[in-house]
C-alpha cells in the first residue's frame, strides 16, 4: 500500500491567502447556483401556468438563469478547483498569487454588471444577441461588459493555474502527474474560451456604445464560444473525478500516467473543431461544411467517453484484487455513505442520459428540426445539473470543510439529494425532451399561445414544472449546507487522514468489463434514441425548421 496525498488533505496546508482565495471563488460559485436555480425555478414555474410575470419580468428571470448558472456559476467553481489542484499539485503557494485576486475581482464585477444589465434593460437571454436591445444600448452595454469582465477574470485566473505548475515542474525537475498535466490543458481551454467570450461579444459593446457597426456575425461567434463553454466543464468533471478517486475510493489509474495523459490531450483535439455542428441552422452553408460538421460531431464524445473507461476499468479491477466478486460486485467496496461518493455516481447516470439525446441534437438532419424546441434544455439539464453540477458538488463537499476545518451539516440529508435532484431531472428532462419531438418551443414563457396550441403541449409543461421543484430544492440544500462552514458556521472538525493508494500492480491482472459493457449499452442507446426520434418525426403530419441554435 503506497500512500498519496489527498487532495482535501493538500488544501488545509495552503498558506492562508491562498485559502482564502478559494473561500472566495467557491462563495463566488454558490451565491451564482443559488440566483441561478431561483431564477430557473420561477421560468419554469411560470412554463407550468403556475405563475404569470409580465413579458419584461419572465425574460429577465429566463436572461439571469442562464447568465448565473451557465457562465458564473460553472466559471466560479471550475477556477477555484483549478487553483486547488495546481496548489496541491506544485505543494506550494500560488504563483502569480496577484494574477488570481485581480481576476477574481473582475468574475464579480463581471457578474455584477451581468446583473444590472438583465435588471436595468432588455432581456437579451444568455447569448446577449443584439438584434433584440432595441433602445436599450446603454444597458446592452452594461450587459456586454459583464461577460467581457468575466473573461478577463478566466484569463488572469487560469493564468495563474498554469504558472504554479510550471513553476513546480521547473522547480522539481520531474515530470507531471497525469493530474497537473489535465489541469493544464484545462486552464488551457479556459484561456481559449476567455478569447473567444471577448471575440463575441467585443463588437456587440462597441456597437452599443456606437463606436462600430452592428455585428452581423455575432450568432456565429457565439456559436464557437457555447461550444467551448459547453464542453470545458465535461473536462472539468472528469478532472474531478480523477482528483477524489484517490481519497474516496483509495485507487488511481491503473493504466498509468502517460495513458492518462492522451486521454486530456483529447481534449484540445476534439473539442475545439467540433463547434462547427452548432451552425448547422446557419442559412447558406456549402454542402462540405454540413458534412464536416456531421463527421466531427461523432469525436465529441471520444474524450470523456475514454476518461470514464479509465476510471471505471481502474475501481473494478482493484475491487476484484481486494476480493469482489459477481459482475457488479465491485460497486459494493466503494464508499457509497460519502455524499460526494454519492453525487459522483448520479452523476455517471445523467452523463449517460444527457449523451444520448445530445447525440440526436448533433444529428445534421434532426438539428434543425429540434434545436429551437425544448428538448435542448430537456437534454441539457443532464449534463449541466446532473453531471456536471453534481460532480462541481461532490469537490466542494471535500474542499470547503477542508478549507474551513468544519462539518457539513446533515451528512446523510446530503447523501440523498443526488437522487432527488435526479428524480427531478427525469421528470422535467423527460417531459422536456417529449415536448421537444411534439414542436413544443423554448424561449417562451407560455406555451399555450392563447389556447391555440396543442393540448400535449400545456400537460408537458405541467410537468416540467413539476420535475423542477425537487431539482431546485435538492440544490439550495447544497448551496445552504456548503455556505455555512465558509461563514464560519457550524462544528469544527478534525485533522484528515491521509488518503492511502493502493498499489496497481496485482489490479492490472484483473478483469474488468463495466466499463466497456456500459459504453456499448451508451453506444446502442444513442443510436436507438436517434432511431426513435427520426421516426417519430417522420410521423408527424407537418413540422417547422427552427432556428436560433443554442
Amino acid at each position: 500500500m503506497a500512500e498519496t496525498r489527498s487532495l482535501s488533505v493538500a488544501v488545509t496546508a495552503l498558506a492562508p491567502a491562498d485559502r482564502r482565495l478559494l473561500k472566495i471563488l467557491f462563495a463566488g460559485a454558490l451565491a451564482a447556483l443559488g440566483l441561478g436555480l431561483l431564477m430557473g425555478l420561477y421560468t419554469a414555474l411560470a412554463r407550468a401556468g403556475w405563475l404569470a410575470p409580465d413579458l419584461p419580468t419572465g425574460y429577465r428571470a429566463m436572461t439571469l438563469h442562464g447568465v448565473t448558472v451557465f457562465f458564473y456559476w460553472l466559471t466560479f467553481a471550475q477556477l477555484g478547483i483549478l487553483l486547488a489542484i495546481a496548489a496541491a499539485e506544485s505543494g506550494a503557494a500560488l504563483a502569480g498569487r496577484g494574477l488570481a485576486w485581480t481576476g477574481t475581482l473582475f468574475l464579480f464585477l463581471g457578474l455584477g454588471a451581468s446583473l444590472a444589465g438583465t435588471l436595468g434593460g432588455a432581456p437579451l437571454l444568455y447569448d446577449g444577441s443584439p438584434e433584440v436591445v432595441g433602445d436599450e444600448r446603454g444597458w446592452a452595454f452594461v450587459f456586454d461588459l459583464g461577460y467581457l469582465a468575466l473573461a478577463l477574470g478566466l484569463l488572469l485566473v487560469a493564468g495563474c493555474a498554469i504558472l504554479t505548475l510550471f513553476r513546480a515542474k521547473r522547480a522539481h525537475g520531474s515530470e507531471w502527474s497525469s493530474l497537473a498535466f489535465g489541469a493544464v490543458a484545462w486552464a488551457g481551454l479556459l484561456m481559449v474560451s476567455a478569447v473567444a467570450l471577448a471575440n463575441a461579444f467585443l463588437p456587440p459593446a462597441r456597437w452599443a456604445m456606437g463606436w462600430g457597426a452592428f455585428p452581423a456575425d455575432h450568432a456565429t461567434l457565439w456559436h464557437v464560444l457555447f461550444h467551448n463553454m459547453h464542453y470545458l466543464p465535461l473536462m472539468a468533471m472528469v478532472l474531478v473525478w480523477y482528483a477524489l478517486m484517490p481519497e474516496l475510493a483509495g485507487t488511481g489509474s491503473i493504466l498509468g500516467a502517460r495513458f492518462s495523459k492522451i486521454v486530456f490531450a483529447l481534449y484540445l483535439l476534439f473539442v475545439p473543431p467540433t463547434s462547427l455542428y452548432h451552425m448547422f441552422l446557419e442559412p447558406g452553408l456549402k454542402p462540405i461544411i454540413l458534412v464536416l460538421g456531421s463527421m466531427l460531431s461523432l469525436f465529441i464524445s471520444v474524450p470523456t467517453v475514454a476518461a470514464f473507461l479509465v476510471i471505471v476499468v481502474s475501481l473494478e479491477a482493484q475491487a476484484r484484487a481486494r476480493g469482489a466478486r459477481g459482475p457488479l460486485g465491485w460497486l459494493t467496496r466503494l464508499d457509497w455513505r460519502d455524499p460526494a461518493m454519492r453525487a459522483i455516481g448520479w452523476s455517471v447516470i445523467n452523463l449517460a442520459l444527457g449523451g444520448t439525446f445530445a447525440f440526436v441534437l448533433i444529428q445534421e438532419k434532426l438539428a434543425g428540426l429540434l434545436s429551437d424546441t425544448f428538448f435542448v434544455p430537456g437534454y441539457f439539464h443532464f449534463l449541466t445539473i446532473g453531471a456536471v453540477s453534481l460532480t462541481l458538488l461532490a469537490a466542494l463537499m471535500r474542499l470547503v470543510p477542508a478549507l474551513c476545518g468544519r462539518r457539513l451539516p446533515a451528512i446523510r440529508l446530503l447523501g440523498h439529494l443526488p437522487a432527488l435532484i435526479t428524480l427531478g431531472l427525469l421528470v422535467f428532462g423527460g417531459a422536456g425532451i417529449a415536448a421537444g419531438l411534439a414542436g413544443m418551443p423554448r424561449r417562451v414563457l407560455s406555451a399555450s399561445y392563447d389556447g391555440l396550441a396543442p393540448a400535449g403541449w400545456n400537460s408537458l409543461s405541467v410537468w416540467i414544472g413539476i420535475g423542477a421543484l425537487p431539482m431546485a430544492l435538492g440544490l439550495a440544500v447544497y448551496v445552504v449546507a456548503l455556505a455555512g462552514p465558509l461563514l464560519g458556521l457550524g462544528q469544527t472538525r478534525s485533522a484528515l487522514p491521509e488518503a492511502k493508494l493502493d498499489d496497481p500492480g496485482p489490479a492490472l491482472l484483473r478483469p474488468a468489463w463495466s466499463g466497456p459493457a456500459a459504453v456499448a449499452l451508451l453506444v446502442l442507446a444513442m443510436y436507438g434514441a436517434t432511431w426513435f426520434a427520426f421516426g417519430w418525426l417522420r410521423a408527424l403530419p407537418a413540422v417547422a425548421s427552427a432556428g436560433g441554435g443554442h
